[in-house]
């Protein structure tokens, strides 16, 4: 997961903005949204993992890494999901699997809403359920706390402060570093942008209005306190027939921590739920 992955970040121009993403595979796409203190990079194990099953690629979200950023200063989820259809048009891809983590699980919850004929499973990871539902001084509270972070501490002290609790206090001390390296080499632009992006959110909501017979899991580490099980629990309740999956011995980064694991719980769900899947319709760019 270390930001100096050694997959060459390929970036492609989508409308008027450019995405950038890293791709190893071949197969049925699978398409890999990022937190909002990681990037691409943080995939390593799902991009190695995975790709002999996948067309991997996971997405650098406007204002990561190359992507440019959004116009609003304080945009919606429907603009990152905008934006991630654009991506997948430019890629020729109709159809994908979608797997999302902590606000790529956010992003991903409002692209299917509106956007469920084109995704065939998804998984939701470590679910962000957004603050648009909470009293406006608390949002409000949530906000200030991350965007003084940056602020007075720079991205390297805000990394060095919050990457830790992304994992579990037992995680080797080579992976706090990584985490906290990925962290801090996001764009204090995006990070804001992405941080007022879950003030507004709310992914229960979104899930509600999703079309019943798409396969959604929940992926959780039990051990997260960032968005602890309760509120993977209550994503999985937002839907009749969202199932959920909670993997021991990880925190908030379950996919980092514990990715074997994790890995095979996106394998098997997927296979599971892809069998109606026609691959001829889809290219890979």
């Amino acid at each position: 997961m270390a930001a100096s992955y050694s997959i060459d970040e390929q970036v492609i121009t989508c409308g008027k903005r450019l995405i950038s993403f890293l791709r190893k595979g071949k197969g049925p796409p699978l398409i890999l949204l990022h937190g909002i203190g990681s990037s691409a990079a943080s995939w390593q194990a799902q991009l190695d993992g995975l790709s002999d099953h996948y067309d991997v690629i996971a997405w650098n979200a406007p204002g990561y890494s190359q992507s440019t950023p959004l116009e609003d200063a304080a945009p919606a989820t429907v603009a990152y999901a905008d934006a991630l259809a654009q991506l997948l048009e430019q890629l020729n891809i109709d159809k994908c699997f979608l797997a999302g983590h902590s606000l790529g699980s956010l992003i991903a919850a409002s692209f299917v809403r509106m956007h469920s004929h084109r995704t065939i499973a998804v998984t939701l990871a470590s679910c962000a359920l957004g603050h648009g539902t909470f009293p406006s001084g608390e949002r409000q509270r949530l906000l200030d706390s991350r965007l003084t972070d940056v602020r007075e501490l720079g991205m390297v002290g805000m990394a060095e402060k919050r990457g830790p609790r992304l994992l579990t206090s037992d995680a080797p001390e080579e992976m706090v570093r990584t985490v906290i390296s990925n962290m801090a080499q996001a764009h204090p632009g995006g990070y804001a942008q992405a941080a007022r992006m879950l003030s507004s959110g709310d992914m229960l909501a979104d899930l509600a209005q999703t079309d019943p017979a798409l396969p959604i899991q929940v992926v959780y580490g039990q051990q997260d306190v960032i968005t602890p099980p309760r509120a993977n629990q209550r994503a999985a309740q937002a839907r009749k027939g969202i199932s959920s999956v909670a993997i021991p011995a990880a925190g908030h980064l379950v996919y980092v921590e514990q990715a074997a694991a994790f890995n095979t719980a996106v394998l098997a769900f997927n296979i599971l739920h892809g069998g109606v899947f026609n691959q001829e319709r889809t290219s890979h760019g």
